[in-house]
């Protein structure tokens, strides 16, 4: 099982969860959180003087995968909301060696 954590832009929350349930991942936490990357956040106007703005609204998706489904899901990422541009985002991998569903307490795989 993989672990796959994604940070992108607030508004590609909806295509990501269209996503993960076309390759049947029906569970997933979502955060709002704050920060930047290359593009190191923006200059916005205020009463005539720039303000730097380092930190950026962005979402935070994590959830987890059969292993078979990885590479399908992160071409799908990359087709459906990458730009090409800075602040598209960044998608982590991460190996998970277990995983139990509490009211069944079925493991692994079967968990999900």
């Amino acid at each position: 099982m993989k672990k796959i954590e994604i940070i992108t832009r607030t508004e590609k929350l909806e295509i990501i969860k269209k996503i993960l349930v076309n390759h049947n991942c029906l569970g997933l936490t979502v955060y709002s959180v704050m920060g930047c990357g290359r593009q190191k956040g923006h200059i916005s106007k205020a009463e005539n003087d720039d303000v730097a703005t380092n930190l950026l609204p962005k979402i935070y998706v994590m959830t987890v995968i059969k292993d078979s489904e990885l590479k399908l899901i992160m071409n799908d990422i990359y087709n459906e909301i990458g730009t090409g541009t800075h602040g598209d985002g960044k998608v982590f991998v991460s190996n998970i060696e277990d995983a139990m569903r509490i009211r069944t307490g079925e493991c692994g795989e079967n968990a999900l």
